[in-house]
């Protein structure tokens, strides 16, 4: 819905919270718009969780009850960061499956004091967040209800995963749901490895509820299975040592990119980045990421993880590199 009809719609709520005899023709008139809008309105108002009806005795609308939350006092700021969070991050679809955040930033809206609201309205039209590019939010809706009832229930899942080594069948007992970067993940039991493994929403080909139940482990804690991992690929820890030339030092520093990052600073301008980093898999990528402007001092293992995928990478570029005319 376009703003303006976003600010309709709460001023309208706002109305036949407010008292009776708010019915189609008088709301018509205080909008400047016609019959047929108001009740479209309505019905848009139903269509998000916020049903209103009309109520002969009032002469006019009235909300179903339960929809309105009692008044709420929230500052300015509080408000403004509510609704950033839902309508910049949930509506857009940066992180998938949150749009009930959206229905209920829209309900909080209404019965915040009115000045408060304006207030947040125009200020909403000045900010803005953009984030990484996500999964297709329609592409696993169905896996995420079906994933987050099971860590819910602690029911056991039957899955088929498409994994490198292609499809495979197993009993997975769900932990918790985990959203990294640009994917949601769940994390738990997986029965063919007998660990503890993180598989991507998106990837499991079928998935149905067992009919069965299990005991997560009191001690499972999703920070302490993460450990230092760069992301979520945990594997031993290993102390890294990198080192940033003078061009690429300020977009380093000004940035917290691991929990256990120190930075120690030249005066020639560059800058040696430590951090203790639980598996190389994901911090590869990243140094990789920076180019010529960043040297592994340490580990060498880490080190040499770089060097082989950049000569890859170059030999791709290389005249006789590989064929890719077949690709479009």
């Amino acid at each position: 819905m376009e703003q303006t009809r976003v600010h309709r719609l709460l001023k309208l709520l706002s109305l036949i919270h407010s008292g009776p005899g708010w019915d189609a023709p008088r709301l018509a008139q205080e909008f400047g718009v016609d019959v047929r809008t108001i009740y479209r309105d309505i019905a848009g108002l139903a269509e998000v969780g916020l049903p209103c009806e009309y109520d002969r005795a009032r002469r006019g609308y009235k909300a179903v009850d339960g929809v309105f939350l009692p008044p709420v006092q929230l500052s300015v700021e509080e408000a403004l960061s509510l609704a950033v969070l839902c309508e910049h991050v949930a509506q857009t679809g940066a992180i998938p499956y949150l749009q009930a955040a959206c229905r209920a930033i829209q309900k909080l809206r209404c019965v915040l004091p009115e000045s408060t609201r304006d207030e947040v309205g125009k200020m909403l039209e000045s900010v803005w967040v953009r984030t990484a590019a996500s999964a297709d939010p329609t592409e696993a809706r169905d896996v995420y209800d079906l994933v987050t009832a099971a860590v819910r229930d602690r029911q056991v899942l039957e899955c088929q995963y498409d994994s490198l080594g292609g499809v495979r069948q197993f009993d997975f007992h769900p932990y918790a749901m985990f959203f990294c970067v640009r994917a949601w993940y769940v994390v738990g039991h997986h029965g063919a490895h007998n660990e503890i493994r993180t598989l991507k929403l998106n990837r499991f080909a079928q998935v149905r509820h067992a009919g069965r139940t299990f005991d997560r482990p009191e001690s499972f804690r999703l920070d302490e299975h993460l450990g230092n991992a760069w992301r979520m690929m945990r594997g031993p820890d290993e102390q890294v040592e990198l080192w940033f030339d003078a061009e690429f030092a300020p977009t380093v520093s000004d940035t917290i990119w691991h929990r256990t990052q120190s930075i120690d600073h030249h005066e020639d301008g560059s800058i040696t980045f430590r951090c203790t980093v639980s598996g190389l898999d994901e911090i590869v990528w990243w140094v990789l990421s920076m180019g010529p402007h960043c040297v592994v001092r340490s580990p060498a293992a880490l080190a040499e993880k770089v060097r082989e995928l950049a000569r890859q990478t170059a030999a791709a570029y290389a005249p006789s590199g590989p064929d890719t005319s077949s690709r479009g």
